[in-house]
C-alpha cells in the first residue's frame, strides 16, 4: 500500500502475460496503522480485536476513537515506506546487473508518448535489441497489446487505484517476463509525473519524455520526476510548428533541476532524432545506472 501519495491497491494490482496467467498477492492486505509518533504497525482490519496498547481511534472507528495525526507521523511512514522500497530494488538491482540485464524505467504523463516510441524502437532495431517490456498501467493490456504486436515480449501489470510501480511489483514482472541475460527491459511506468520519481525500482536508468502539447514548464512544476532522470526526451517535436513550446527554455528548466540530466528532442511518430536515442541505448551497461533514492529521500523529508 502507498501512503506516499494515498493511492494504494495492493489486492488488486494483477500481472499477467496475456495468455491467461496471472498472478495476484499470496499474502493478506494489511494496512499500515500507526499508533504513536515513530511506532507504526501493520495488521489486518476490520476491528474486531483489542489493541495491547492505549490511544483514541478516528471517527471512523465510532465514538471517541480518534486517531491524532500530526505531519511528524506522516514523514516517519512515509520514511519507512521509501525504505523498504528501497531495499526491494536493491536486490532488483543486483539481480538485474549479475545476469548483464539493462533496465529502463519510462516514465512521463499519460500521453506524452512512452507506447509509441517503445514500439518505434522495437521494430526499428529489430532483432539487433534483445528486448521484454513491463507494462504498468491501472487497467486493460491496450499499450501492451501494441508491444505485442511487435512480436516482443510483454507482461503488464495493472495496478488498479495505484498511480505508480513500485520495486516489488517490478519483482513480479521480472519473474513473469524472465529476461534472457545480457538482453534489454523497458518499464512503461504508469502515466504520472508525481509518484513514479519516487519510487526506485532498481532499474538501470530513468527516462522521462516530455511532449511538446504539454507546455515547457513541466520541469519547474514537477522538480522531483526531473530530479531522477538520467535522460530527458522531449517528444512530438513534428509539432513543434503549431505549439507554444520553447526547446530551449525546457532545456534550461531541466538544467536548474537536474545539471547531469542528457537530453533528447525526438519525433517517435515520424522518426526525428532517434537516431541519437538509439545511440543513447547502445551506450549504456547493465551497470551505467546510480540509485538517487537517498536524496529522493531527503528532498521529500525536506518538503515537509
Amino acid at each position: 500500500m502507498c501512503t506516499t501519495c494515498g493511492c494504494g491497491d495492493e489486492a488488486n494490482t494483477r500481472v499477467s502475460s496475456l495468455e491467461g496467467t496471472g498472478h495476484t498477492p499470496e499474502h493478506e492486505q494489511l494496512r499500515l496503522h500507526v499508533n504513536d509518533p515513530g511506532h507504526p504497525h501493520p495488521h489486518p482490519h476490520d476491528h474486531e480485536h483489542s489493541h495491547p496498547h492505549d490511544h483514541d481511534h478516528g471517527p471512523d472507528h465510532g465514538p471517541g476513537h480518534h486517531h491524532p495525526s500530526p505531519n511528524t507521523e506522516t514523514i516517519s511512514l512515509e520514511q519507512n515506506l521509501l525504505a523498504k522500497n528501497d531495499l526491494l530494488a536493491a536486490r532488483n538491482r543486483g539481480w538485474l546487473e549479475g545476469r548483464g540485464i539493462r533496465a529502463f524505467n519510462v516514465m512521463s504523463s499519460p500521453g506524452a508518448g512512452k507506447t509509441t516510441l517503445l514500439v518505434r524502437t522495437l521494430a526499428d532495431l529489430g532483432e539487433s535489441l534483445r528486448a521484454g517490456v513491463i507494462e504498468g498501467d491501472q487497467e486493460t493490456s491496450l499499450d501492451a497489446d501494441r508491444i505485442r504486436a511487435v512480436g516482443r515480449p510483454v507482461i503488464q501489470i495493472n495496478t488498479g487505484a495505484g498511480c505508480h510501480l513500485d520495486a516489488d511489483m517490478l519483482r513480479r514482472g521480472l519473474d513473469a517476463l524472465d529476461p534472457g541475460p545480457g538482453s534489454t527491459v523497458f518499464i512503461e511506468n504508469v502515466g504520472n509525473l508525481v509518484c513514479p520519481a519516487l519510487f526506485d525500482l532498481g532499474e538501470t536508468a530513468k527516462v522521462v519524455i516530455v511532449s511538446v502539447t504539454e507546455g515547457d514548464d513541466k520541469p519547474q512544476k514537477y522538480p522531483h520526476m526531473f530530479m531522477a532522470a538520467d535522460l530527458v526526451i522531449i517528444n512530438k517535436s513534428d509539432l513543434l510548428p503549431y505549439v507554444d513550446f520553447d526547446v530551449d527554455a525546457c532545456l534550461r528548466r531541466i538544467r536548474q533541476v537536474n545539471p547531469r540530466a542528457e537530453f533528447l528532442t525526438v519525433s517517435a511518430a515520424t522518426g526525428e532524432g532517434l537516431r541519437a536515442w538509439y545511440d543513447w541505448l547502445g551506450g549504456t551497461t547493465s551497470r551505467s545506472g546510480i540509485s538517487r533514492s537517498d536524496s529522493l529521500t531527503d528532498s521529500l523529508t525536506d518538503a515537509h
